[in-house]
């Protein structure tokens, strides 16, 4: 239950992010909205680390080099998702991103990509992800057809 409810914290916040971080970028910029929220994070990333980590960073050289990759991500996602979210609107962007994630995250199941356990992509997660795609077009001519 405790990964179901932080996976919805997850998403919502993704989604306030993705919106609050394009509309700072309407006021000072793209890279400079990105450098700020990504300094910002990096600030209160080490306040955690101090306050709560008990972890230990060099063991960070004994790791595939492919993981230290996540800063690169964090900044391609934050900078990919600003532009979205600037070109079509919130629920589009987020809807179209979320298919992505889906099909990625499936991906990364069913080859047992990254260190993850291999999990079979069945007919039925075809069906859910179809109907996701469905749902997003669907919103998208409604939206068409109102505009009209």
């Amino acid at each position: 239950m405790f990964g179901v409810i932080m996976s919805i914290l997850a998403g919502a916040a993704m989604s306030f992010q993705g919106v609050i971080n394009t509309r700072l970028s309407d006021r000072i910029g793209l890279y400079e909205s990105n450098a700020f929220v990504q300094g910002t994070a990096f600030l209160l990333g080490l306040l955690a680390c101090f306050f709560l980590g008990k972890g230990n960073f060099s063991a960070i050289r004994e790791v595939n080099w492919v993981y230290w990759t996540g800063g690169v991500l964090g900044l391609v996602i934050t900078i990919t998702v600003m532009l979205s979210i600037g070109q079509l609107s919130p629920t589009y962007a987020i809807s179209i991103i979320l298919i992505s994630q889906l099909l990625v995250a499936a991906a990364i199941d069913a080859f047992g990509l990254l260190g993850s356990e291999k999990v079979p992509f069945v007919w039925s997660k075809w069906l859910g992800l179809g109907l996701m795609i469905a749902g997003v077009l669907l919103f998208k001519w409604e939206g068409a057809q109102g505009a009209g």
